[in-house]
């Protein structure tokens, strides 16, 4: 009995969340806005959903599945990733380096400006064999 509530609550909580992402995603205005709810609301929903699925599996059919542990790991470490890369296409492609406010460092936004030298342990003599083969 205990469990089933657990499992329900589980997935209630996966149900709002992923509800809650749908809704972001389609309210919000900007690109940058929608980026949030498909990457923090969804990926919960999701992750309540498969928690959810775990603990059936492991309290009611007596067996532990593994899927959906590796399924909620591959989610939880690509839905940032890919965030991150639509953030930085979409400052590419929509806004100039003028508009941009002050990163407040010394070396400025990775996408316009020169990255700084590497600093590394390596002689440059080392280096340049390195490069050569």
């Amino acid at each position: 009995m205990i469990v089933d509530v657990i499992i329900s609550i589980c997935l209630v909580v996966g149900g709002i969340f992923g509800i809650v992402g749908s809704y972001g995603l389609i309210k919000l205005q900007d690109t940058m806005q929608r980026l949030h709810a498909p990457t923090k609301a969804t990926t919960l929903g999701v992750g309540g959903v498969l928690v959810a699925s775990m603990l059936y599996f492991l309290f009611k059919e007596d067996t532990y599945t593994f899927h959906e542990l590796l399924i909620s790991a591959f989610l939880f470490l690509t839905a940032p990733i890919t965030a991150h890369f639509m953030a930085k296409t979409h400052i590419r492609m929509r806004e100039l380096r003028s508009t941009l406010p002050e990163t407040q460092r010394k070396h400025g936004w990775s996408l316009y400006d020169t990255p700084p030298e590497m600093l590394t342990d390596t002689p440059a003599d080392e280096v340049e064999s390195l490069e050569s083969r």
